[in-house]
């Protein structure tokens, strides 16, 4: 995508939309420009909308940048293009991320996080499980240590799990699962694994709810699947300072402890050309097994 003027006109999967402020910075240490974040945007559709069509979206605007002012968006903005499709849900006209031009469009509204619904519309239980490991200090070295531990708990009940940096601090332990599970039977097995987690490594992880209580020790937040909450997707972009992407990751490079600000909107592209989507690779977990034995 080239931009030059002030506004640009932009025709997308047949679709006119207007881009203002193309050359307005958004990261601007980096250099990223509201261009470049629409051409990343672009090339990231096939994935990030993997994950987030047919849910409820709830975005973070930026309107002057990552560093400046901002705000959540749930309630679609008024007028929306005849394109977007709504998702009502409690009163709340979501945004249906479905389509390339939807993804332009809130991307030229500087949506620059895209956090969509554990659940489909229209549907009541989870798409995929997520474990949310969140660190109570803001630069914390034991994150990816902390990731794989959790990961040998999932493995040692027969689970195959994908980690994905958050793009902010933490990680997230993604599970696709087989279809028919609740909100319920996945926390009662969070639950186990968190406190199990907790029990083994007392001075690395937690499950104290509030923060000013954890000391430095990890949040192991299986809480935050539910119902009517959000995550962020696998893949979007996030308000940092180093333009990190939610990154899928191998467990052989969680091995290595890296840096999270490594997986970012200046390599993603040659890192999706090279691994594809990696939680595509992982077939739907049955969970049969964890659930009965939790019953007994």
């Amino acid at each position: 995508m080239a931009f030059k003027a002030e506004k640009a006109k932009l025709l997308v999967e047949g679709n006119e939309l207007t881009i203002t402020n193309p050359n307005k910075p958004l990261w601007p240490d980096l250099g990223i420009t509201k261009a470049d974040y629409l051409t990343t945007l672009s090339e990231l559709s096939p994935y990030l909308l993997r994950y987030c069509r047919n849910r409820h979206l709830t975005t973070i605007r930026f309107p002057h940048g990552y560093d400046d002012k901002s705000f959540y968006q749930k309630n679609a903005p008024d007028p929306v293009p005849s394109f977007v499709k709504l998702a009502p849900l409690d009163g709340i006209n979501y945004v249906n991320l479905d389509s390339l031009s939807t993804l332009i469009w809130l991307g030229n509204l500087t949506c620059l996080e895209f956090h969509p619904s554990f659940h489909y519309i229209g549907k009541t239980n989870p798409a995929e499980w997520l474990i949310d490991i969140d660190p109570t200090l803001e630069e914390e070295p034991r994150i990816m240590e902390a990731a794989l531990i959790i990961g040998e708990v999932l493995d040692s009940l027969r689970i195959q799990s994908v980690p994905k940096t958050s793009g902010a601090t933490g990680v997230q332990i993604y599970i696709p699962i087989q279809p028919g599970y609740t909100f319920e039977e996945l926390r009662r097995i969070g639950h186990f694994i968190a406190t199990y987690t907790v029990n083994m490594y007392p001075k690395l992880f937690t499950i104290e709810r509030f923060k000013k209580n954890r000391g430095d020790k990890i949040y192991i937040d299986y809480l935050q699947h539910w119902y009517g909450k959000t995550l962020s997707a696998p893949y979007t972009p996030r308000a940092r300072k180093d333009a990190t992407i939610s990154t899928p990751l191998l467990w052989k490079e969680v091995e290595l402890r890296p840096s999270i600000s490594e997986f970012n909107q200046l390599t993603i592209m040659n890192r999706l050309r090279i691994y594809g989507d990696l939680i595509d690779r992982v077939p739907p977990q049955n969970l049969n097994a964890i659930l009965t034995k939790l019953k007994e």
